[in-house]
């Protein structure tokens, strides 16, 4: 199943072409994953393929004894690497499965530190990225701390199971891939013909409408790199997501998940929205962590990203609480604080900061989905006079 999970991710995924040059971020609790990767990457026709080993343990004992001035600097030879795959027209394979607790004993202000340095640095690569100057995919491997986490026990074989299930790889991955995507294009074309002005959210702790800008563009599943290539970026993926207006948000929203940023939990919370700017929030959970996410800028305190998501979809039936983005965002609707994907409007990836902030999208040195959706949520597409049922209950009803 790892070889077919691999060709997943290379084939589907990264749609990874002969004599490109493949480059993989891994914990080193995924070598294993990682090797059939590398091995499957050569057999496609893979110019070469570099991978980049994490440790969360090093990364920890790095955070809580480095000198604080260590962690406002970043090392400019990544810098350079990255820039050199982009311009190499390289793919991305980031493979995530850390446990979603590593960093829980280190000082808030310090993450806070480390990761403003490393968003600062990596602004202009991840303003590349996120235009989709070349393809990238985010999958999962499991390791034993996130088993634990989720499963109660170190259960790795177990975890893979519900990975690869969500992922849609037993049987015919291809023709699965396929079904599902045409599902998504299906209601995605729905939303861009509609072009609503506001969508409303209504449900336990949610009352929240939120604008969309002029020429927004729903998109879902695939997209298309500046090469032409079409990829898709997460596997798994159920949602359709586009940028909301940045100043175009107002009420109150309530997380329906827990938020896992940095090696910490942030759970519990509630958002008030005035003019697209939060002013008020609390959490019973991570508030302090919350905190450092919102003072990262002042785009921080807005939305770049408004997803929707069933709770028919396969993740959210496990009825498991993964602690992990990737799977809990395409289990929930979501959105994201701070920067919004330029491709989510017309002629968007040609336009630099000001023009963008213009056509009311948000920018940002973060990005980081929060979901908010469940069985009991509503929402509604509004444009004039005419407001439709897009989801009644957390289901599409379109």
């Amino acid at each position: 199943m790892l070889k077919k999970y691999a060709e997943v991710a290379l084939k589907i995924g990264l749609n990874l072409q002969k004599d490109q040059i493949l480059f993989i971020k891994a914990p080193i609790d995924a070598r294993k994953f990682v090797e059939q990767v590398v091995e499957t990457a050569f057999e496609i026709g893979a110019y070469d393929v570099y991978v980049k080993w994490s440790d969360e343990v090093i990364t920890k004992t790095r955070l809580k004894n480095a000198p604080i001035d260590a962690l406002k600097k970043f090392p400019e030879w990544e810098i350079k690497a990255s820039e050199y795959l982009l311009d190499k027209k390289g793919a991305v394979l980031s493979i995530t499965g850390g446990d979603p607790d590593a960093l829980k004993d280190v000082p808030p202000e310090r993450i806070g530190t480390f990761t403003k340095t490393a968003n600062t640095a990596n602004k202009d690569i991840m303003r590349r990225m996120m235009s989709n100057e070349i393809s990238w995919c985010v999958v999962a491997y499991p390791t034993r701390k996130w088993a634990k986490k989720v499963l109660g026990e170190e259960n790795i074989e177990k975890l893979l199971e519900y990975i690869l299930k969500a992922s849609r790889i037993e049987g015919d991955p291809v023709k699965n891939w396929q079904k599902h995507i045409a599902n998504l294009k299906r209601i995605t074309k729905f939303l861009n013909e509609k072009q609503f002005d506001y969508l409303k959210y209504e449900g336990p702790g949610t009352d929240l409408t939120v604008g969309l800008p002029k020429n927004h563009i729903w998109l879902s599943a695939t997209q298309e790199n500046m090469s032409g290539i079409t990829f898709v970026p997460n596997i798994p993926t159920e949602e359709i997501f586009t940028a909301p207006h940045k100043d175009k948000i107002n009420g109150v929203v309530t997380n329906s998940l827990p938020l896992v940023y940095g090696g910490n939990i942030i759970d519990k919370f509630i958002l008030e929205f005035k003019d697209g700017k939060i002013v008020n929030y609390k959490a019973e959970v991570g508030e302090k962590i919350l905190e450092t996410i919102l003072n990262t800028d002042e785009g921080a305190k807005r939305l770049g990203e408004v997803a929707l998501v069933p709770v028919d979809s396969p993740i959210y039936q496990m009825k498991t609480i993964f602690y992990n983005t990737l799977f809990d965002e395409n289990a929930a609707s979501h959105f994201a604080f701070g920067r919004a994907y330029p491709n989510c409007i017309k002629d968007g990836t040609k336009m630099n900061e000001e023009q963008l902030k213009k056509n009311g999208i948000n920018t940002s040195l973060t990005h980081v989905d929060f979901m908010i959706g469940n069985e009991n949520m509503n929402v509604y597409g509004i444009k004039a006079d005419e407001k439709i049922t897009l989801m009644k209950n957390g289901k599409w009803v379109i």
